[in-house]
């Protein structure tokens, strides 16, 4: 449990338990050490992938090039909470989704975030977001 304090605000944030990580992504999943240098930990893409449903809406043209729109649905093929196993899924998962037991690489450019390779592809991340 992490207690955060700002002024007169108090937070209490009670992480969720794993005892094992499932990766509902396409991609295995690296787990870089903070200077981005040493993989420490892999989780393995598990076969299943975790999406939002999602509608196009055609809405015209802009210099020849189609422009839609996206809506956003249900998050499909997640497997129920069991208590024990934390979900690894796409932030796009993540943020359609209220459950505490979500995480998702930090692909993010800040110090916790992704580690790319010269010519700056992601090759995996320092952190996970909950």
């Amino acid at each position: 449990m992490l207690i955060y304090a700002h002024t007169a605000i108090i937070m209490v944030i009670a992480m969720p338990e794993c005892k094992r990580f499932v990766n509902l992504t396409p991609h295995d999943v690296i787990i870089y050490d903070l200077e981005g240098e040493n993989e420490i930990a892999r989780i393995p893409r598990s076969g299943k992938v975790a999406r939002v449903s999602t509608r196009e809406e055609y809405i015209g043209e802009i210099l020849e090039i189609p422009i839609v729109r996206i809506a956003y649905g249900e998050v499909e093929n997640l497997p129920e909470p069991d208590g024990e196993t934390c979900y690894i899924v796409s932030m796009l998962v993540k943020q359609a989704s209220d459950r505490e037991d979500l995480l998702a690489p930090n692909t993010s450019p800040g110090k916790y975030g992704a580690v790319r390779d010269e010519q700056g592809r992601i090759v995996g991340v320092k952190s996970l977001i909950w």
